[in-house]
């Protein structure tokens, strides 16, 4: 065969775009780590997509997830390199890139923050502790309130921190000055903590609020399910629980990226659109068989009322998160430019209309 200039052109042209652009069958010989703190539903986007075999669809093999049980964790096992994908906390990415590595948030899963609730023990709430601003009262109190968040530094804290400087105590001071923040752990430490006494309010997540309200230990003072009370504090939605990645892997594979975001996207639109029993039968025995099913069934109702179905972090609610995340997450802002792509997510939307 010759090889004329214009055959030369042509194929190295056809080369050097299948180097740009991995071809389906190509990435299918490819595996991706993906990482969450916990397999319950707040992650169901994970589950749902791999039961559902969304990743094979986009010409990736099922991933593996690495579960290592703590959101920073999360973090640093995708800074290592661990991990491809990780879904957590918004601040964890920022975290990743304020130490020198940038990461970006691909999309979100969230609105509000599932984990911004305040329960206080029965009996405060009896002698009128009924809202976070009573929590404030040394009156009614009797001292400064001992609250707990699973650990001085996490999210619980870092929210839990926010709400609590936001509203004001009988005396005009942020509530935040009249309490003392202690590490309550995780579940069975938190709930018994707040049981015996020993907190007086814990930061907690939604399971956590319906044992405390189920038992008649606890009683919510903020729910975030309290669109009116949400508003008040923080102002409008926040991408609480976004997927992320290194840009390194941006630039080096578009490709397996983009499927990453089509197979969640994916995932997202089907929890949208199935029974809640559905979702349950399809997740409890893989995942979450520790729990009852009538406990995973609420989880799945609480979710869906926080869930972000389109998946699009906006700037001015990126804006929200920024002042929550200052300075008790990073120390300086970060653009949300350099913080947010959502190209990936455009292309997912285009390529799966509702």
């Amino acid at each position: 065969m010759t090889w004329t200039r214009r055959r030369f052109l042509t194929a190295t042209g056809v080369a050097a775009l299948a180097v740009r652009r991995t071809p389906a069958w190509a990435l299918a010989a490819k595996t991706i780590t993906v990482s969450h703190s916990v397999s319950t539903f707040v992650y169901g986007q994970h589950l749902v997509a791999k039961e559902k075999k969304f990743f094979e669809d986009e010409g990736i093999a099922a991933p593996s997830f690495i579960v290592p049980g703590g959101g920073a964790k999360v973090a640093q096992v995708l800074a290592a390199g661990q991990a491809m994908f990780a879904l957590g906390d918004s601040n964890h990415p920022l975290k990743i890139t304020e130490k020198g590595k940038d990461a970006l948030m691909l999309f979100a899963t969230d609105t509000r923050c599932s984990y911004a609730n305040v329960v206080v023990r029965k009996e405060l709430f009896d002698k009128g502790v009924k809202s976070v601003e009573a929590l404030g009262d040394a009156k009614l109190v009797g001292r400064k309130a001992v609250v707990a968040a699973t650990a001085i530094g996490s999210g619980t804290y870092v929210y839990g921190v926010y709400v609590l400087k936001g509203l004001k105590a009988p005396d005009g001071r942020p509530v935040n000055e009249h309490v003392e923040w202690v590490s309550g752990g995780a579940s069975t430490t938190m709930l018994g903590g707040l049981k015996a006494g020993k907190f007086d309010a814990i930061m907690a997540v939604p399971e956590w609020q319906f044992a405390a309200e189920s038992e008649g230990f606890g009683r919510a003072i903020y729910d975030v399910l309290d669109e009116r009370a949400w508003n008040r504090v923080f102002g409008g939605p926040i991408p609480v629980t976004v997927g992320y990645v290194l840009k390194e892997t941006v630039e080096t594979s578009p490709d397996l990226v983009q499927a990453y975001v089509n197979a969640t996207y994916r995932a997202q639109q089907w929890i949208r659109r199935a029974k809640d029993d559905e979702i349950v039968d399809l997740l409890h025995t893989p995942y979450m068989d520790t729990f009852k099913r009538e406990d995973i069934l609420k989880s799945v109702r609480y979710y869906k009322t926080i869930f972000d179905w389109d998946f699009m972090i906006d700037e001015r609610d990126y804006a929200n998160g920024m002042k929550v995340w200052l300075p008790l997450a990073v120390e300086k802002p970060i653009p949300y430019a350099r913080a947010v792509d959502m190209s990936f997510v455009r292309r997912a939307q285009a390529r799966y209309k509702s």
